[in-house]
């Protein structure tokens, strides 16, 4: 991924990455240093549904990455029909971002 600063959440590009032959969206947020924390969204839910003080919080410290799942939001493809699917997703988007290490947070449904 590349190197992408932004001040706030709201103002934070999406972008995109290839992984799984599929396209994925992602916004990036806080410094270059740290293990990246990497957010993902309850099913359905697309970038623009994460909390922006949460965001800009977890990004004081170190870089975090928002990711939209298979078919939703700006990504590609269908979305997924089960956890495994989307499991399998993201582990294809952090390799396709070449992030070594990650710190996951999950928001289940509401």
């Amino acid at each position: 991924m590349a190197n992408i600063r932004s001040a706030d959440w709201k103002t934070t590009p999406t972008h995109h990455v290839e992984g799984a032959s599929t396209r994925f969206a992602y916004r990036r947020l806080g410094p270059d240093a740290g293990v990246p924390v990497v957010l993902l969204n309850h099913w359905g839910a697309n970038l623009d549904n994460f909390d922006p003080p949460i965001v800009e919080g977890l990004a004081a410290d170190r870089p975090v990455y928002a990711l939209d799942y298979r078919g939703i939001g700006t990504s590609g493809g269908t979305a997924p029909l089960s956890v495994a699917e989307m499991a399998s997703d993201t582990i294809a988007t952090i390799r396709a971002a070449a992030l070594a290490a990650v710190i996951h947070r999950h928001r289940p449904g509401q």
